[in-house]
C-alpha cells in the first residue's frame, strides 16, 4: 500500500483516470446505507467509531502537517463532519435509498458557489441539469410521510449540504493537501461523537467487523481516492461523476435489507440520476 500510495502521490492523474477513480469512490460509498441500517447501535456511536477507524487509516496512509491546516482544511473538515453524522441518522430514520438520493442534491450547491468561490463558471446544461435535480429532489416530500421519516429526509439535506461544502473546500486546495481535511473531519467527528460509546452496545463480532469495513474500505479506501482524484477534475465532476452511488445504495438496500422505496421516492430519484449522468454525458462524450 505504501508502494502504491508514492506512485500515485509523485505522478499527475490524467483526467479519464481520474474519473474512474470517481466512479470507484461512488460505489465504494454506496456499501454504507444498507450496513449502517442492519448495526443496531445508536446512529451518533456508529458514526464516531467508523470516523475512528477511518482517521487510523488514513493518518498511516499520508500523515500530515498540523501546521499547514489552513481556513480550507477547517472548513472542509466541517463539512466532513456535518456530512457523515447527519448521514447515518438520516440512515436510521429513513430508508437508505431516501438519503443517498436526497444528499445527491449537493450538485445544486456546489454549482451555485463553485464560480465564485473557485472561479469554475457553471454553463447552461449545468443549470439545466440542476433544475431537473431539484424537480426530482422535490418527490422525496411527496410521499405520505411520518414525522420519522421527514426528519430522516431532513438529515439526508444536511449530509448534502456537507458532501457540497467539503468538495468545495477539497477542490480549493487542489494545488495542496485535501486528504488533509478527510483526516481532520474524521478526527472532529470521533471526538464530537465520543459521550455516546460509553452507551451499552452488545459485543457482536458481525456488528464490529460492519463497522471495521464501513472504516476502512466505504470511507477509508473511498476517500484516499476521492482526495487524489478531486485535483485534476472541477468540483461539479467531483460530485457528479460518483453519481453510482445512489444507484447501487438502494439495490444493496434491497438485495440484504428487503427495503423499498415509495413510488414518489422512485421518480425522484429517476430525475435526479437523469440530470446528474444527462449532463456528463452532453459536456464530456469522450470521458465518461
Amino acid at each position: 500500500m505504501i508502494h502504491q500510495k508514492n506512485i500515485l502521490s509523485e505522478s499527475s492523474l490524467s483526467r479519464k483516470t481520474a474519473i474512474i477513480f470517481l466512479i470507484l469512490t461512488g460505489i465504494l460509498w454506496s456499501t454504507g446505507g444498507f450496513i449502517i441500517k442492519a448495526i443496531p447501535w445508536p446512529p451518533l456511536t456508529i458514526a464516531g467509531l467508523r470516523s475512528g477507524i477511518t482517521l487510523i487509516l488514513i493518518y498511516s496512509y499520508s500523515r500530515p502537517k498540523l501546521s499547514n491546516f489552513g481556513r480550507y482544511t477547517w472548513g472542509g473538515a466541517l463539512s466532513y463532519t456535518l456530512m457523515v453524522i447527519c448521514f447515518v441518522i438520516g440512515n436510521k430514520m429513513t430508508t437508505s435509498g431516501n438519503v443517498i438520493l436526497i444528499q445527491f442534491s449537493a450538485p445544486v450547491y456546489v454549482a451555485i458557489f463553485s464560480f465564485s468561490f473557485l472561479e469554475e463558471k457553471s454553463t447552461k446544461i449545468d443549470w439545466l441539469s440542476i433544475f431537473i435535480i431539484l424537480t426530482g429532489l422535490g418527490y422525496f416530500f411527496m410521499d405520505d410521510l411520518s414525522f420519522s421519516q421527514l426528519w430522516g429526509n431532513i438529515f439526508a439535506l444536511l449530509s448534502g449540504f456537507g458532501f457540497a461544502g467539503l468538495t468545495l473546500f477539497m477542490r480549493k486546495q487542489k494545488d495542496g493537501r485535501p486528504i488533509d481535511t478527510v483526516i481532520l473531519g474524521n478526527l472532529i467527528t470521533f471526538l464530537l461523537c465520543s459521550p455516546f460509546y460509553g452507551q451499552a452496545i452488545p459485543f457482536e463480532i458481525d456488528h464490529w467487523l460492519m463497522i471495521i469495513f464501513l472504516g476502512v474500505v466505504q470511507l477509508g479506501f473511498a476517500y484516499i481516492l476521492y482526495s487524489m482524484a478531486i485535483k485534476y477534475v472541477s468540483a461539479l465532476d467531483a460530485i457528479i461523476y460518483p453519481v453510482v452511488e445512489p444507484i447501487f445504495n438502494p439495490i444493496f438496500a434491497f438485495l440484504f435489507l428487503g427495503e423499498n422505496m415509495g413510488v414518489n421516492a422512485l421518480i425522484g430519484g429517476t430525475l435526479i440520476l437523469s440530470g446528474v449522468i444527462g449532463r456528463g454525458i452532453i459536456q464530456n462524450p469522450n470521458t465518461l
